[in-house]
């Protein structure tokens, strides 16, 4: 079988189906990472590759199980790095909390050991372009996917806010040829400090503002995704997370969360329900 046929049948699951609203995969496609999570535990190491870009020094592993072989991305970063605290075990938590609360946006990430080193793996994420290349290269979107790429950026802002990720980059934002966005690299998140649960990355008071001085608003987001936000309590971000995230870590989220939830029922009052929830 063709490496490339291969690679059609692993990650058929990152097709896009009509109607989808705003995840990035399709309900069967979400019914299949079970499946995908086995395969990145279970799956023989045939093959390794370090990154040559990034400080956590990742490695790209070619995967074989049965007639299925493809590459997966390993990161093991721990303890403060260039100054900043990096953690491993954050890559999986964003991926399970992505799953409770109906993001779709990032691809299925399990614990796994390294040349004797426990780390993070996580399939690899076919991509057309990153919005780095985007940039540098003034590449145009498509017009009719102008609404869907908009709505996967104000609801990363919303993401990275709910979980204090310090480090989204243009280079971690990624698109297929169809224009789906792929969330990757979420290494430096979940911060419990002070300055990360009183105000929140994005938003009308976020940290992070344009070189202008301006806030990067959330504008629109998914009704469902805003209410399995509002739902999350500590014990459904426990048994979700386990103890890939600290009790700290988890009062955090929620803290965020509340801060969140605020700032949207205020963009509700001022715009009215329709044009802020879809």
């Amino acid at each position: 079988m063709k490496r490339g046929i291969i690679l059609l049948l692993a990650f058929s699951w990152l097709g896009l189906g009509r109607g989808l609203l705003f995840g990035q995969f399709k309900p069967e496609e979400i019914a299949r990472r079970p499946e995908m999570e086995e395969f990145l535990l279970t799956a023989e190491i045939v093959g390794s590759e370090p990154v040559g870009e990034g400080v956590t020094k990742p490695f790209v592993l070619t995967l074989k199980k049965g007639d299925l072989e493809t590459k997966a991305f390993w990161k093991n970063p721990s303890g403060v790095m260039y100054g900043f605290l990096e953690g491993w075990q954050y890559e999986i938590a964003a991926y399970r909390l992505d799953k409770l609360i109906g993001l779709n946006m990032i691809p299925p990430t399990v614990e796994r050991e390294f040349q004797g080193k426990k780390g993070a793996l996580s399939l690899w994420a076919e991509h057309k372009f990153s919005l780095l290349k985007a940039a540098e290269e003034g590449l145009k979107m498509p017009v009719s996917a102008v609404d869907r790429v908009n709505k996967a950026k104000w609801l990363t802002r919303a993401w990275d806010s709910l979980i204090a990720n310090e480090d989204r980059t243009q280079q971690n934002v990624l698109y297929t040829d169809d224009m789906r966005t792929i969330l990757i690299d979420h290494s430096r998140s979940f911060r419990s400090s002070k300055k990360f649960t009183e105000r929140l990355m994005f938003g009308a008071d976020g940290i992070v503002k344009s070189q202008e001085g301006k806030p990067y608003l959330f504008e629109r987001l998914p009704r469902t995704v805003v209410d399995n936000i509002r739902a999350l309590t500590f014990e459904s971000v426990k048994a979700a997370v386990g103890d890939t995230l600290t009790d700290k870590e988890i009062r955090a989220v929620l803290l965020r969360r509340d801060l969140l939830v605020k700032e949207i029922e205020e963009n509700i009052r001022a715009k009215g329900e329709d044009q802020v929830l879809y």
